[in-house]
């Protein structure tokens, strides 16, 4: 049923716990993965000092390297009992939702997996502006996993 999976990642325990869900449902249906972490631009363009603005992406990206490698452990942990998984690792720049729907259009996703919230705190009095605005716009199914 399912191709391709799109699971965006920021390295939060929500994100995490998503990845159980499309590492569950990629060996289920024999699909691959493709985990993207998105490095979020817009909050660094008022910075005064240049330096400053490539220090803190460089920071950005170093965290978004660890959590796509977390996510590709997690994914290959068992692939000596279970077989191979296919998982891809995407970093992009950008508005994490406008991100997430323009890969799923380009990648041709069937299933986007991901958590309710992120690291950011705000998110977590609703259901995570990014999650809801994926949800509400893209043309696959959105598997939103909730952390009990």
């Amino acid at each position: 049923m399912y191709k391709k999976i799109l699971l965006p990642t920021d390295g939060s325990e929500y994100a995490n716990k998503a990845a159980e869900h499309a590492i569950w449902i990629a060996r289920a249906s024999g699909a691959e993965i493709i985990a993207l972490n998105v490095i979020e631009t817009s909050s660094l363009v008022g910075l005064p000092a240049e330096d400053l603005i490539v220090r803190i992406k460089e920071m950005l990206k170093e965290e978004g390297r660890v959590a796509l490698e977390h996510i590709f452990e997690m994914a290959t942990k068992e692939n000596l009992e279970e077989g191979d998984l296919k998982v891809t690792l995407k970093t992009k720049e950008g508005s994490p939702a406008d991100v997430i729907l323009k890969t799923i259009d380009k990648e041709d996703i069937d299933l986007v997996v991901m958590g309710t919230s992120g690291k950011h705190g705000l998110d977590r009095f609703l259901l995570g502006s990014v999650t809801e605005k994926v949800v509400r716009s893209a043309k696959c199914p959105v598997l939103a996993v909730h952390i009990e």
